[in-house]
């Protein structure tokens, strides 16, 4: 895997060890949101963003 303070190598992970993982890592706060949910569009350096179905990291981007 490659290192987990990349917002996308959380892809494909369960949410809880995605979230595990991204503590360890120092991210800042973690935001778990469901496929085509409404989000605000504010950028927070720190904030690592996952798009999970079905308990599985489909995308993770910072912001």
């Amino acid at each position: 895997m490659a290192e987990a303070a990349d917002a996308g190598c959380y892809t494909g992970l369960g949410v809880e060890r995605a979230r595990e993982l991204a503590e360890r890592h120092g991210w800042a706060s973690v935001r778990v949101l469901e496929p085509g949910a409404m989000m605000t569009m504010d950028h927070r350096e720190g904030r690592l963003n996952l798009v999970v179905r079905d308990g599985v990291v489909e995308r993770g981007w910072e912001g």
